[in-house]
């Protein structure tokens, strides 16, 4: 029986489902199979299921499986690389490769002929073969193999001078699909920057993947084609590819699987070329409800409270990266609507929000925080975002806005959130005017989350634990052993902590006096005050996260 008979005896096909993939077999020239894949009538999973039993040929979970790298090293990697062949097991002169395409008989023939091993296919799916390659292999493998084989290349790569010719070879076809690849793996991995980073003998690309720097596997070669890869981002971003002495910054809009992805953009000479930090904003990933940014029901309550209130300050605190932005923008969509006009002023601008008017900052102009915040007054919004208060202009412009009946949200930098009135004063603004006009203020860090896929729960051993975390007798904790879904770190995803710090009349009187952060803590404590450090232990024995992430991002 052939394949169409049989899947139409088993029932996964119908004459009707049968007849529409032989007409796109002629139309298109399409094995079979294939057709029926990109038809949607079976999935890949349900063919190689079929091929299995049919063939009798083994099917495997690659992610399930350690090899040796010495088997990697059997195939040549231009023959992986265009077979999407991938060496798993070697066993008394019996090599068995893994493949997605059952029917690609003459390319285990060659190999046979090329290794002088006995050769067993067995099957696996395309997208576990294609991360073991990019892990394995390295990343855009296929396309360096292209460009080392071409004609010209020493012309190409030795560009580094003439401007023309880096012109030319960063429109190379082989250059603008190694870019792609690059940032379509970091979209796909969920990094938030790519750090292409140039040495005297290789280049090193790093994505940052949930909040830390993972290295990608790059083959060798990659080096030789730095100039005409750095010179391809650039004009992607509109910067000036013959101008390499001083930094430049620009921004590169893409769709990647119909979803939109802004790409910041800087570039900074360096000893061995140029640096390239690109951060990823996916605007499918922004509009978090607080609730999915890991803010619990009662820290909820309180903040939602606060955001609801017609005036007043509320300043969201922390390091960079940690989220605050993120926060503000998830407190802007809980309370826009209708009624209510939102403005806000940002620098730059990194997501658009529904219904928010929206204003960049633009320093060559002397478009600043300060200026930007003194304009929009006049067109009487309800609610005004800052992206951050950096000075005493901004910061006394702000408080001008609170005392005349605007709700104000705003980020600034400090550890905790009992300092963020006393950087104020610090800035300049009087201790009576923060009191007055600040509502509230929450400190914010992110955590790694434990990976579902490998999660494991477990009984820390005594002695194991930070001293203040303490837990009931056989009390379990979560952590995650490591799988390919989470890259073998054990995370994936990330969690907030939060310590929302309500004003009240203790505490006001503690910033007249100028008091510093720990008795503002102390009055915070005493109305119910949750730390970071708090939050993150709760965080730990619900099993979202391990104790080393909250130590890592919270101090005693």
């Amino acid at each position: 029986m052939n394949l169409s008979h049989i899947l139409v005896a088993r029932g996964l096909l119908t004459e009707s489902h049968l007849n529409d993939a032989l007409a796109l077999q002629r139309a298109e020239g399409l094995r079979l199979d294939r057709a029926l894949v990109q038809l949607g009538l079976l999935t890949e999973g349900q063919l190689l299921e079929l091929m299995s039993q049919q063939l009798d040929i083994p099917l495997v979970q690659l992610q399930d499986l350690t090899i040796d790298p010495e088997v990697l090293r059997s195939l040549p990697s231009k023959v992986v690389y265009r077979k999407r062949l991938v060496p798993i097991s070697r066993e008394n002169g019996i090599l068995n490769v893994a493949t997605s395409d059952a029917f690609d008989l003459y390319a285990f023939d060659d190999l046979r002929l090329s290794t002088g091993l006995d050769v067993r296919p067995v099957l696996a799916p395309r997208d576990d073969i294609e991360k073991v390659i990019k892990t394995h292999y390295g990343l855009g493998g296929d396309t360096l193999d292209e460009m080392v084989g071409a004609d010209g290349l020493e012309s190409m790569t030795s560009a580094v001078d003439g401007g023309e010719d880096l012109l030319e070879a960063a429109q190379e076809a082989s250059v603008i699909k190694l870019v792609n690849e690059i940032i379509i793996e970091a979209v796909n991995e969920r990094a938030s920057d790519i750090h292409i980073e140039p040495y005297e003998h290789q280049m090193s690309i790093r994505y940052r993947i949930d909040g830390v720097l993972q290295e990608a596997s790059v083959p060798p070669q990659m080096h030789r084609f730095q100039a005409a890869i750095i010179s391809r981002i650039k004009i992607l971003a509109n910067l000036n590819i013959a101008e390499r002495r001083i930094p430049q910054d620009g921004r590169i809009k893409f769709q990647v699987g119909g979803r939109q992805v802004d790409v910041r953009v800087s570039v900074i000479p360096m000893l061995f070329g140029e640096g390239v930090v690109m951060r990823l904003l996916d605007k499918s990933n922004v509009l978090f409800t607080l609730q999915q940014l890991g803010m619990d029901d009662d820290t909820y309550g309180l903040f939602k409270g606060l955001i609801d209130r017609p005036h007043g300050i509320f300043l969201v605190t922390g390091p960079t990266g940690a989220g605050k932005t993120t926060t503000l923008y998830a407190a802007l969509n809980a309370i826009v609507g209708p009624g209510i006009k939102v403005l806000t002023v940002e620098d730059p601008v990194e997501y658009h929000l529904q219904g928010v008017n929206q204003i960049p900052v633009n320093y060559q102009v002397g478009m600043t925080f300060e200026k930007g915040l003194r304009a929009i007054l006049r067109h009487d919004p309800d609610v005004v975002m800052i992206g951050e208060i950096r000075d005493l202009e901004t910061a006394r412009a702000a408080t001008q806005a609170a005392m005349t009946g605007h709700l104000v949200l705003s980020t600034l930098h400090t550890n905790d959130s009992a300092s963020a009135a006393m950087r104020l004063v610090e800035m300049g603004v009087e201790p009576f005017l923060v009191s007055s006009t600040m509502i509230g203020a929450m400190a914010q860090r992110l955590v790694r989350r434990v990976c579902p896929k490998c999660r494991e729960d477990y009984e820390p051993e005594p002695g194991t634990l930070p001293r203040d975390l303490v837990l009931a007798p056989s009390e379990r904790l979560a952590r995650g052993t490591g799988c390919p879904h989470c890259r073998n770190t054990g995370y994936r995803g990330r969690s907030g902590l939060y310590e929302l710090l309500v004003m009240n009349e203790v505490i006001a009187e503690r910033i007249i006096e100028r008091a510093p952060s720990p008795q503002i803590v102390a009055a915070g404590r005493s109305s119910g005050l949750r730390l970071l450090r708090e939050d993150g232990w709760i965080k730990v024995r619900a099993g979202v996260t391990t104790p080393d992430e909250v130590v890592l991002c919270t101090a005693l």
